[in-house]
């Protein structure tokens, strides 16, 4: 159909398919490199996100399936190297990448998916040196986690066998790479866990790529070691191979060979060992025994003449006699002297003398009181007696008493001391020394006093 040589009306959803036909057609595989961001983990278990570059910007989803799969765990702000096909989201219009495969730009998937891990169980406490244990001296059965097909068991059983043939080693098969790997070692390590007897278990496989070794890098196997009660020895690879798992067992291994040799000392080492003790032993008993025989020789020569030994008997208990009738006349003389010390103090703060005192002080107390009251007293009196008698000289009775009379206006009370304040028939109040006289003003003179 030429939708462009006529006139031909399509709707949206139409056109929409047409647009996504040429899109998955022309782009069915291809590589985007970009930085993530907008990322988003619906419940869904798919992944959205945003791949763009300093220019533009592209929609990504990565479908359940394929994000089960991933080694590593997406950030924003990641640069990536995407693998995919182009189509379109029919109910927004929008083209967008559909993600099969991804990795980060400039460094591996694994080896991210395994700096994030150790980081994780880092945080979680997974390496702390508090939680390993130390490997016994002696164990008598060892449990072995490895492929029973591989080089590993083979070179941990021939080391086993020629450094203590009578050793138990207890193989629990697993597959040592592949999908499901890390979950079979896992699920091995709890079962040892489970079995009575089993002193040391190795876990480990000879050399690879990061890829062939990657199972022993899975959570699940990190979790399984630490929480194993059992103490685990890793011997993964080679040297300088580290795994996940080296960090968290209670002993890492450069090879499974070396793990053999770090489980118990050789037979010849241990001969070697016990011969060295023993020859400590017989030194140390024979220096006993001489010490005891020195002991009896003296006791010997004191059995010979027994009143020597009794002499020496009384000698001791007569020095221990004086030293005692000494030691009890210094104990009474020092009790003597203090019991005489507290007498004196006893003495010297008796309550008696002290009530004696303190009523001393008060009669004197009293004597002065009384003698200061009765001297106020008097003083009071005598300056009473004399202002009395001022009074007496100054009081205006003793000038009525003479004849005198105060006059006194009748309207107002005032004293008359000048008879031009007179008028003629005022009322006067004259007071006398005895009693009192009402008069009116006939007449009166104003003059010079």
């Amino acid at each position: 159909m030429d939708i462009f040589s006529e006139k031909t009306i399509l709707t949206v959803s139409r056109l929409t398919a047409l647009l996504r036909g040429v899109l998955e057609e022309n782009f069915e595989q291809l590589w985007v490199q970009g930085e993530v961001s907008n990322l988003s983990y619906p419940s869904s278990g798919h992944c959205y996100f945003t791949l763009k570059d300093s220019g533009a910007q592209l929609r990504c989803v990565m479908f359940k399936n394929a994000v089960k799969n991933l080694k590593f765990r997406l950030t924003d702000g990641m640069a990536l190297i995407l693998r995919g096909r182009i189509s379109v989201y029919d109910q927004r219009g929008e083209y967008q990448l559909i993600c099969e495969y991804m990795e980060p730009a400039g460094i591996g998937a694994l080896q991210t998916a395994f700096v994030q891990l150790k980081e994780k169980l880092a945080a979680d406490g997974l390496f702390d040196e508090s939680h390993k244990t130390s490997m016994p001296r002696f164990p008598r059965k060892i449990g072995v986690v490895t492929s029973p097909t591989g080089a590993a068991i083979h070179d941990i059983v021939n080391v086993l066998k020629r450094r203590f043939a009578s050793l138990e080693v207890l193989l629990y098969p697993v597959r040592v790479q592949g999908e499901g790997a890390a979950v079979e070692i896992a699920r091995a390590i709890d079962e040892l866990n489970r079995m009575a007897g089993v002193d040391i278990v190795i876990v480990g496989r000879g050399g690879g790529s990061l890829e062939d070794l990657w199972a022993f890098n899975e959570e699940v196997v990190a979790r399984a070691v630490y929480r194993s009660k059992i103490p685990i020895i890793s011997a993964v690879g080679h040297e300088t191979d580290w795994t996940i798992c080296d960090f968290v067992a209670d002993l890492r291994a450069p090879t499974p060979s070396a793990a053999a040799e770090l489980v118990i000392a050789s037979s010849d080492e241990l001969r070697s060992q016990i011969g060295a003790l023993s020859h400590r032993l017989r030194r140390s008993v024979e220096t006993m025994l001489a010490a005891y025989d020195g002991r009896l020789q003296g006791l010997c020569r004191a059995l010979h003449d027994p009143r020597t030994m009794l002499g020496h008997l009384a000698q001791r208990m007569d020095d221990l006699t004086g030293r005692l009738d000494m030691g009890l006349a210094a104990a009474v003389s020092r009790r003597r002297d203090r019991f005489e010390r507290l007498q004196d103090a006893l003495q010297y703060n008796n309550p008696q003398g002290i009530v004696y005192a303190l009523r001393r002080r008060i009669e004197l107390l009293s004597a002065r009181a009384e003698h200061s009251l009765s001297q106020q007293l008097e003083s009071v009196r005598q300056e009473f007696g004399d202002n009395a008698a001022r009074l007496e000289v100054l009081s205006p009775l003793r000038t009525l008493a003479r004849g005198y009379a105060i006059a006194t206006h009748g309207s107002d009370g005032t004293v008359v001391t000048d008879a031009g304040s007179l008028t003629e028939g005022e009322q006067l109040l004259l007071k006398l020394y005895r009693g009192q006289a009402r008069c009116r003003v006939e007449s009166f003179e104003t003059g010079k006093t």
